[in-house]
C-alpha cells in the first residue's frame, strides 16, 4: 500500500472519493489533533448521560409502583424505549464515522468504546450505551488515560453493566443493617474491580493477585448511580454518587501499597496509581499497535509507545503522535483484516454515503456478527484476523458487498472508484476481475470483496 492508502485506511475509517487524497499522510493523521469534535453534529440530537440515568430510575420507580396486571405491559413500553434510544445512537455512531474529516481520531474513539467495552444486551446498558460513548469516552480521546479511566468507572453504563451498583461493604453501615434486618449481609461485587485490573489498566498475568482485586473492590463500595438509594435524588447531568453508608470502612492494601480510610478518594487513589503503572504503559501500547499496525506487533513499536505512555503521563495525544511517526506503522505488508464495523463503514464512505438510520445501521451489524456495543464479555471484541475471517463470516460479507452494490446502483464507476479509494494498493489481479465484471454492480460488489478492501 502507499503511504496515502495506509493513512486513510490504516489510520483512518477508508477513503471518501469526495475528498482528495493527503499530500503529507503523517501531517494529515496529526493534524487531526486540533479538528477533532468531540460531539459532531451527529450526536447533539441524542439525549445525554443524566437524563437517560434519571430516566432509567423514574421507569424502576413506576415499575415497581404498577399493579401485578399492567406490570408487563408498562415493562415491554419502557424495553421498548430502550430499544429506540439504542438504535437512534447506533445511527448517530455511523453517521459520525460516514461524515468525519478526521476518521483517525474517529477510529480511536472506536478503539477505547472496545477497550472500555460494556454491553446494551443488559437492559440498563441499552438506554445508556450510546451516552457511555459520547460522554464518558469521546471527551477524553485527547486528552489523559486516567481522566478517561475515571469518567469511564464513573459511567452508569459501567456501574450497571459490571454490578458495581449491587457492591456493598460488608461491614459498612448498609451491610450491617441488612445483616441485622435479613440474616444475611449484602455482598460485596468484584466485577469492576477486576475488569479494571485484568483489561483496562495493568493487564492479565501482570502480577496482580486475587487479594488485590477483594481490597480494590472493598475500596469501590459506595460507589454508584443516583437514585439507587433510598431516598438518594438525582441532579440532571450528574448520575454518579458516592453513597457513604456502603463503603467498607478501613484502610486497604493493594499491589504493595496501601490507601488510608478516605471514602470515595480511596478508590479514586488506586485508579491513579494503576493508570500510572508500567504495566498499564505495556498493555495499552501492545493493544494500539495491535489496532493500528499488526496482530503480532514489532516489540520495539510497542516499547516505544510505553516509554510514550509513562513520560508523557499518559497523554493520549504523544502516544498518538509516537504511533504516526513510528516507522514500523508504514511497513508494507498483509496488514489489517478489517472487523465488520471497520469493513462496513469503509465502504459506505467508498460510495460516498453520509449517514445510514439507525435501525438498518443495527441489521447490518447484527448480519455481519458484531453488533454494535454489544462484544460477548467485558474484554470487547476480538482485534486480530481470527475473530472475524471464518469462511462463514466471508460469505455473509460478500452476500452484503452485493447488496451494497445494488444500492449504490450505476451511481459509481468500480474502475474510477477503486483507485481512489485504495490508492497504490490495487493488484492487477483485482483489477482485471473489476474491469472485466459482468456489470457494473458485480464491479462494485468485487472491490468491496477483494483482499485488498477487506484489509487496511
Amino acid at each position: 500500500m502507499s503511504k496515502e492508502s495506509i493513512a486513510l485506511n490504516r489510520f483512518g475509517l477508508g477513503a471518501r472519493p469526495d475528498e482528495a487524497l493527503p499530500n503529507d499522510p503523517q501531517r494529515w493523521l496529526l493534524s487531526q489533533f486540533d479538528r477533532y469534535e468531540a460531539l459532531p453534529a451527529p450526536w447533539t440530537a441524542q439525549p445525554r448521560t443524566g437524563t437517560l440515568a434519571r430516566d432509567w430510575a423514574i421507569q424502576q420507580r413506576t415499575l415497581r409502583a404498577a399493579p401485578d396486571v399492567e406490570r408487563q405491559a408498562v415493562r415491554e413500553a419502557f424495553q421498548r424505549q430502550g430499544r429506540e434510544t439504542y438504535q437512534a445512537a447506533v445511527g448517530a455512531r455511523a453517521a459520525s464515522a460516514l461524515q468525519s474529516g478526521t476518521p483517525f481520531m474517529e477510529r480511536l474513539v472506536h478503539f477505547w468504546a472496545n477497550h472500555f467495552a460494556v454491553s446494551a444486551e443488559k437492559q440498563q446498558v441499552i438506554l445508556m450505551a450510546g451516552a457511555y460513548e459520547a460522554d464518558a469516552i469521546r471527551p477524553h480521546v485527547t486528552g489523559r488515560f486516567e481522566d478517561m479511566l475515571l469518567a469511564v468507572v464513573r459511567h452508569p453504563a459501567m456501574l450497571y453493566y459490571l454490578d458495581q451498583t449491587n457492591s456493598v461493604g460488608p461491614d459498612s453501615q448498609l451491610g450491617r443493617r441488612s445483616a441485622k434486618r435479613r440474616g444475611k449481609q449484602q455482598g460485596l461485587n468484584e466485577n469492576l474491580a477486576r475488569e479494571i485490573l485484568e483489561l483496562h489498566t495493568l493487564g492479565v498475568r501482570s502480577g496482580y493477585t486475587q487479594a488485590d482485586v477483594t481490597e480494590f473492590a472493598r475500596a469501590l463500595t459506595g460507589w454508584t448511580v443516583a437514585g439507587e438509594g433510598a431516598g438518594d435524588g438525582m441532579e440532571p447531568g450528574n448520575p454518579f454518587r458516592f453513597r457513604p453508608g456502603a463503603h467498607e470502612p478501613g484502610k486497604r492494601q493493594v499491589l504493595g501499597r496501601s490507601y488510608p480510610e478516605g471514602g470515595e478518594e480511596q478508590a479514586h487513589a488506586i485508579l491513579r496509581d494503576v493508570a500510572a503503572a508500567p504495566a498499564t504503559a505495556h498493555h495499552i501500547a501492545l493493544k494500539l499497535a495491535r489496532h493500528f499496525v499488526a496482530d503480532d506487533p514489532p516489540p520495539s513499536l510497542v516499547a516505544r509507545l510505553a516509554d510514550t505512555f509513562q513520560k508523557s503521563g499518559g497523554a493520549l495525544p504523544a502516544v498518538y503522535r509516537t504511533l504516526v511517526l513510528s516507522p514500523e506503522a508504514w511497513t508494507q505488508g498483509i496488514g489489517k483484516f478489517k472487523s465488520p464495523w471497520d469493513w462496513s463503514i469503509s465502504s459506505m464512505r467508498a460510495f460516498g454515503r453520509r449517514e445510514m438510520p439507525g435501525k438498518q445501521a443495527n441489521n447490518l451489524m447484527n448480519g455481519l456478527g458484531q453488533p454494535v456495543w454489544k462484544p460477548g464479555s467485558p474484554a470487547g471484541y476480538g482485534d486480530t484476523a481470527g475473530a472475524w475471517a471464518a469462511p462463514d463470516a466471508l460469505v455473509r460479507r460478500v452476500e452484503t458487498a452485493q447488496r451494497l452494490a445494488a444500492q449504490a446502483g450505476g451511481a459509481r464507476d468500480a474502475r474510477q472508484l477503486a483507485p481512489q479509494v485504495l490508492p497504490g494498493a490495487l493488484g492487477d489481479m483485482t483489477k482485471r476481475a473489476i474491469a472485466n465484471a459482468e456489470s457494473p454492480t458485480t464491479a462494485l460488489a468485487l472491490l468491496l470483496a477483494c483482499p485488498e478492501f477487506l484489509r487496511r
